[in-house]
């Protein structure tokens, strides 16, 4: 049985299933039974309502059970249509693609090829990392600190957190690890030492296939690569022949503010994985996304049983239409400045380093005991929100981009409070922040 809460005892922590692994990670934190989603909002069973700022780890931008994207789910259902079509042409593939393209690639001038490959995160990267070395016929990759890619072997090889790597059971190779730009160590002048990493003939390390990287790292911390680098980066990828691989699994899907992580950078990136919010629905699918000089994949070369969920499609050609609405955008752009007003705030009472773009802040406490207690005063207040960071001591305010401000506010309002319950500076500064 897990550790007592000092919780009021559900019977999610009372009375896990026999059955279930000791895997489970995020039943631990958030002792209760979810029963439904609506919204910006989570239900137990017992009827508790819970504001959402978890997403699904990501993968419910558009928060639960959005009402149209259902409808066009059932509507399909009550016509039988397809359930499972691996790479068939199918309607649902079709429709799709016309809508990516017309409604995110084009607008863009992304030329980029579109592969379906298995339906997670993990294996797109995989995918993107099978597809740079046979494209370049070299070996290696280059990845950064704190980055996080996935749990399968390709992708642990360019994580870098070694309690996940360690989980392998046998030491990944084939990837030399660079400092970002930005971490808890301070900034870094990381593309100096990839050049000269990379002209040394004495560096150890022959010039690599990729470069992969997160333009904002989740796990890692919520660290932002600044525009300046990533242009940098773009250009010194160019210059060596080098595949630049944009993992924009967490950070895509309009998280930043724009539909891609690195819009904001002018650059247009070789290669992007795509997941966790593509199906708008929580449906599992993952993309990559392939400059066309780069799409050497022989037939059937990297496949899988479930990369044609038709379900999937249907839901993400749904959700793209919030893409072409007004009022959504206005919404996406005035409650990233909502999170930046509370970062501010935060920053002026509390004292706390907050990182961010877009719906994304991570509140840097400086200690994990202080943010574990932190997310339990507000799973107690009625907020479910997940930690990041190398011991877990940022916060990761992640909202539903469709949230409304009432409920942004109050969610926004429970963290506030219970950072300034466990401040530490004495009374005053507590009151103050209260």
């Amino acid at each position: 049985m897990p550790p007592q809460s000092p919780l009021a005892p559900t019977r999610a922590e009372c009375h896990p299933h026999s059955r279930e692994s000791e895997v489970r990670s995020y039943s631990r934190k958030f002792p209760a039974v979810f029963a439904k989603g609506r919204g910006s909002f989570l239900y137990d069973e017992e009827g508790r309502r819970f504001i959402d700022f978890f997403c699904g780890s990501g993968a419910l931008n558009y928060g639960h059970n959005p009402p149209a994207v259902k409808e066009r789910l059932l509507q399909y259902l009550a016509d039988d249509g397809l359930a499972h079509g691996l790479d068939l042409f199918t309607v649902a593939r079709r429709e799709f693609l016309d809508a990516f393209n017309e409604t995110v690639l084009a607008p863009r001038g992304l030329p980029h090829k579109v592969q379906f490959c298995g339906p997670t995160g993990t294996n797109a990267v995989e995918a993107a990392l099978k597809l740079a070395r046979k494209a370049t016929g070299r070996r290696g990759v280059v990845s950064f600190y704190g980055g996080f890619h996935g749990v399968s072997a390709g992708s642990l090889a360019v994580t870098g957190d070694l309690v996940a790597r360690a989980a392998l059971g046998t030491d990944p190779s084939g990837t030399v690890f660079v400092p970002f730009p930005e971490g808890p160590t301070g900034p870094f002048d990381s593309l100096s030492y990839l050049e000269r990493m990379v002209a040394d003939r004495s560096s150890g390390s022959a010039p690599p296939a990729a470069v992969v990287l997160e333009t904002v790292q989740s796990d890692g911390g919520i660290y932002c690569a600044s525009p300046e680098f990533l242009r940098g980066l773009r250009a010194f990828t160019e210059r060596h022949g080098i595949v630049l691989i944009v993992d924009d699994i967490f950070a895509g899907c309009g998280r930043t503010g724009d539909f891609f992580s690195f819009e904001q950078a002018g650059i247009t990136p070789d290669v992007i994985t795509v997941s966790k919010s593509i199906s708008g629905y929580g449906l599992p699918m993952a993309l990559v996304l392939i400059s066309p000089e780069l799409d050497v994949w022989r037939p059937g070369e990297h496949s899988g049983t479930f990369r044609g969920n038709q379900l999937a499609f249907v839901a993400a050609t749904a959700t793209l239409d919030h893409w072409r609405d007004p009022l959504f955008l206005t919404r996406l752009d005035e409650n990233a400045g909502v999170l930046r007003s509370f970062g501010e705030r935060v920053t002026a009472e509390l004292g706390l380093h907050v990182r961010g773009r877009g719906l994304v802040t991570g509140v840097d406490t400086g200690d994990a005991e202080r943010a574990r207690r932190v997310q339990e005063l507000c799973f107690q207040d009625g907020l479910v929100m997940e930690r990041c960071g190398r011991d877990d001591e940022v916060l990761r305010v992640l909202p539903p981009l469709t949230i409304g401000r009432e409920e942004l506010d109050r969610g926004l309002d429970i963290v506030r409070s219970a950072l300034a319950a466990t401040d530490v500076r004495g009374p005053g500064h507590a009151a103050d922040a209260a």
